[in-house]
C-alpha cells in the first residue's frame, strides 16, 4: 500500500477553525499529495483535493452522508431524515421529487419572482441613505421562494423568516454563539413548516399542477407511505434555506463587479457573459469549504485502502482553485469559461457528479439562475455607489463574506 502522509499535529480541529477554506490545500500542497491522514474532533480523517479525488468521493455507492458532519452542522443545514442522509432507493426515489421541481420553466418562474421583488424593494432603497446588499438578499429571495413554493406570508412573517434561515446559514460552520443562534431559531421554524405541512395534507389542491408545497407535503416514499411531517417539514426548508443562502453569492457577485468593472458592459451585452461571470464567482468566491463522507463500501484509491466507517473530506473550496485544473486560479477570469465544456468533477462549489443518482445539488440550477438575474439588475436595473467600507473576506469564517455585507449609496432606478 502506498503511504499518505500524515498531519503532525495530534488534533487539527483548531487549524480547521483557523485555516479555514484553505485547510486541506495547504496540508495537501504541503504534503505533495492529494491525500493526508490527520485526527478532527478526536477523530481519524482522510483529507483529499482535487478533479480526482471528486471522482473518487462521488463515484456510486461508496459513501454515505450519515455521520458525517458535526451534529451541529447537520442541525443547520439538513436535519435527521433528509434526502442528503439517505443511500440507494431511498435516497433516488426522494430526490426524483426534488428534480422534478427543477424543470426550465419552474426555475424561470422563481427567477421572475426574484426579478419582482427586486424592483418592488428598489423603491425604498432610492429613499434610503444607505443599503446593505447581503441582507436585502436574504429578504427578497426568501419572499419570493416562498411565494414560488406556495407559501404566503405577511410583512412581518416575510421578516421573521428571513432571519430564521439566514441564522441557520450563517450559524452552520461556527461554533459558539453564531451556531446556537441558528439551531434555536430553527425550532420555530421547523415548527412554522410543519404546521404549513399538515395543513397542506388536509386542503384540496391550489391548482390543477402541484405547487412545491403541495409536491412534499403529498410526496409518498418508494414503498408508498407519505413523509412523517417533520420530515417533510425537513424537506421543505431544504428548499427555503439554500436559496436564501444564493444572497451569499449574489453579494459575491456584486463584489466581483466592483473589483472588475471593466465587465460591466460585457455583462449587459447577453446572457453568455452573465453565465460565464457566474460560473467565475461560484468557482472564485467561498462558499462550501468541504463535504464529508463515511466509506459505505471499502474500494482502494491512489494505493490506499479506504476501509468501512472510514470518514473523509473532499476539498471543494481548493478543487475549485487547483492550478492543475484552473490557469491562474486566484485570478477572476469569466473568460476561462468561453469554451468551457463542463466538468461535473473540477466545478465543485455545490457538489459534483451526477443530479439525478448522486448527492449533487438539485438547487444549482436555480443558483444560477438568480445570480444571472441579480446581474441583470446590477448592470441594467439601477445605478448605485460603494462608499469605502471594509469589503474583506475571512477565509477562516465559515461560511465566508465580506465584512461589511456590502453596502451601496445613492440607489437610482435606470
Amino acid at each position: 500500500m502506498a503511504h499518505i502522509p500524515r498531519d503532525e499535529t495530534f488534533d487539527c480541529s483548531l487549524a480547521v477553525l483557523n485555516n479555514g477554506y484553505r485547510f486541506i490545500s495547504e496540508r495537501c500542497e504541503r504534503y505533495g499529495s492529494d491525500l493526508f491522514q490527520t485526527r478532527v474532533m478526536m477523530r481519524p480523517v482522510i483529507c483529499a483535493t482535487g478533479e480526482d479525488a471528486a471522482r473518487m468521493f462521488y463515484h456510486p455507492h461508496r459513501f454515505t452522508r450519515k455521520g458525517s458532519m458535526p451534529p451541529s452542522t447537520l442541525m443547520s443545514l439538513q436535519d435527521r431524515g433528509s434526502v442528503q442522509q439517505l443511500d440507494g432507493q431511498s435516497h433516488r426515489h426522494r430526490k426524483q421529487m426534488f428534480m422534478a421541481l427543477m424543470s426550465p420553466d419552474s426555475i424561470k418562474q422563481l427567477g421572475n419572482l426574484f426579478e419582482e421583488e427586486w424592483c418592488r424593494r428598489m423603491q425604498q432603497w432610492q429613499r434610503q441613505e444607505s443599503v446593505t446588499l447581503h441582507y436585502e438578499m436574504e429578504e427578497l429571495l426568501c419572499r419570493a421562494v416562498c411565494r414560488w413554493t406556495g407559501i404566503k406570508l405577511s410583512e412581518d412573517a416575510a421578516v421573521q423568516r428571513t432571519r430564521e434561515l439566514a441564522a441557520m446559514i450563517d450559524g452552520a460552520g461556527a461554533i459558539g454563539p453564531r451556531n446556537w443562534k441558528g439551531l434555536v431559531l430553527r425550532v420555530r421554524t421547523e415548527r412554522w413548516a410543519r404546521k404549513l405541512i399538515e395543513d397542506t395534507r388536509h386542503a384540496p389542491l391550489s391548482r390543477p399542477r402541484r405547487s412545491p408545497l403541495e409536491s412534499i407535503a403529498l410526496h409518498r416514499d418508494e414503498n408508498g407511505n407519505a413523509l412523517p411531517a417533520e420530515v417533510a417539514a425537513v424537506e421543505l426548508l431544504n428548499i427555503l434555506r439554500p436559496t436564501v443562502a444564493v444572497a451569499r453569492f449574489i453579494t459575491f457577485a456584486a463584489l466581483a463587479l466592483h473589483n472588475h468593472p471593466q465587465y460591466r458592459e460585457k455583462l449587459r451585452d447577453g446572457d453568455a457573459w452573465r453565465k460565464m461571470f457566474t460560473l467565475e464567482v461560484r468557482r472564485f468566491y467561498p462558499f462550501f469549504p468541504l463535504i464529508a463522507g463515511i466509506v459505505k463500501n471499502p474500494f482502494e484509491w491512489k494505493g490506499h485502502q479506504f476501509g468501512k466507517g472510514d470518514w473523509v473530506m473532499l476539498d471543494m473550496y481548493g478543487t475549485n482553485h487547483d492550478s492543475r485544473l484552473w490557469e491562474q486560479p486566484y485570478e477572476f477570469r469569466p473568460e476561462r469559461f468561453q469554451n468551457w465544456e463542463g466538468n461535473a468533477f473540477s466545478l465543485i462549489p455545490q457538489g459534483a457528479g451526477e443530479f439525478d443518482n448522486g448527492h449533487r445539488c438539485p438547487g444549482e440550477w436555480i443558483t444560477i439562475e438568480l445570480i444571472k438575474r441579480a446581474l441583470t439588475m446590477l448592470v441594467s436595473g439601477m445605478e448605485y455607489e460603494v462608499p469605502a467600507q471594509n469589503l474583506s473576506i475571512d477565509l477562516s469564517r465559515l461560511p465566508a463574506i465580506p465584512a461589511s455585507r456590502f453596502v451601496i449609496t445613492k440607489v437610482r432606478e435606470r
